[in-house]
């Protein structure tokens, strides 16, 4: 046990609370700091909760002082990418100074190692379906362009203030925790498997498939999915490797490999028994064909294997995840109407 305070923002969100419970189990003591507009309270189970606002210069600070934490991991941020067109104001208020205050209080206080939540965004279209690291980066939302200028703030404050950071992007982070004690939990969901779920538990009428006709083997787009579990670990081996080595690091995390969109709704069906109708529709602007990741790099330098993102497992995983909640749900129910 090395008893080491980490500071994990949006700690209550999906990933950050998976990352929190992997960080537990390695010895840490995860802080969550989270304002709980979009996290969940009950996913704050592997160490203390410090509510409040990255933008917040004063929580912040209070929140360091009391527990002096050796590093960061910074996950708060707005991420839905339709909501930051039609509100990119909100994002970069959000995203971009919210990250520069956490960047000051983190100077302020002496705080030299971050961990950075990234995303496949800052790619844009690309122009080849494996990606590497070193891929142009070029968003085309406002979500991704916020997510680089986050990057591009921290690369200058390790510049200049001798921060050590690793910039992790992500993408199609999936599934929940495998003894379920974490999952989703956002309030509206976009994300395909997600909303499978939801149609497979009656929450909503048909699952959508945005475009037939993509130049893929079945029509549908491709995307690279990995397990939240995997990335979760991704997150310890990045931080104990800043500690470490005190070098900076740019990691793609996924599998190297990628579902089609029919692929998975097939699979879906098996894994649930639910029949899980689907509509389909006009793609949306922007969508690439095929988004996966090379993530050669997180391997060789972190030693890192995704054990659990082959489609069945997360699938699996992401069902368990949603049958516990509404068991969950109506055990609530039963109560409040006996009481």
């Amino acid at each position: 046990m090395n008893g080491k305070s980490i500071l994990v923002t949006g700690g209550a969100g999906y990933i950050g609370s998976h990352v929190c419970k992997a960080l537990a189990e390695n010895g840490y003591v995860p802080v969550t700091y989270d304002n709980l507009s979009s996290g969940n309270l009950d996913a704050v189970k592997w160490g203390p909760l410090e509510r409040g606002d990255i933008r917040d210069v004063k929580a912040l600070s209070a929140a360091v002082q009391t527990h002096k934490p050796a590093a960061i991991m910074h996950f708060a941020a707005k991420i839905q990418v339709g909501d930051s067109v039609v509100n990119p104001a909100e994002f970069y208020y959000n995203n971009l100074f919210g990250s520069y205050t956490l960047l000051e209080v983190a100077r302020q206080y002496g705080i030299k190692h971050m961990v950075f939540s990234s995303t496949a965004a800052v790619y844009g279209m690309p122009q080849t379906n494996l990606i590497p690291e070193t891929a142009p980066k070029a968003p085309i939302n406002p979500y991704g362009n916020t997510k680089l200028a986050m990057e591009n703030m921290i690369s200058d404050f390790s510049s200049a203030y001798n921060l050590n950071f690793a910039t992790l992007r992500y993408f199609n982070a999936a599934g929940a925790d495998l003894q379920s004690e974490t999952g989703t939990a956002y309030p509206v969901d976009t994300h395909l498997i997600p909303l499978l779920m939801q149609v497979a538990a009656g929450q909503r009428p048909e699952i959508g498939i945005y475009g037939t006709d993509y130049d893929t083997p079945d029509g549908t787009a491709i995307r690279d999915y990995i397990h939240v579990t995997d990335l979760a670990q991704a997150h310890v081996l990045a931080l104990e490797n800043i500690f470490q080595n005190n070098q900076n690091l740019t990691l793609n995390l996924g599998t190297n490999q990628g579902y089609s969109v029919r692929e998975v709704i097939k699979k879906a069906r098996e894994v649930t028994g639910q029949s899980i109708p689907a509509a389909e529709i006009p793609r949306r602007a922007g969508d690439p064909p095929i988004l996966v990741a090379d993530a050669t790099k997180a391997r060789e330098v972190l030693g890192w294997q995704p054990h659990h993102s082959d489609i069945g497992t997360i699938l699996e995983s992401a069902w368990r995840w949603k049958c516990s909640q509404r068991k969950g749900a109506s055990a609530a129910e039963n109560q409040t109407e006996t009481a």
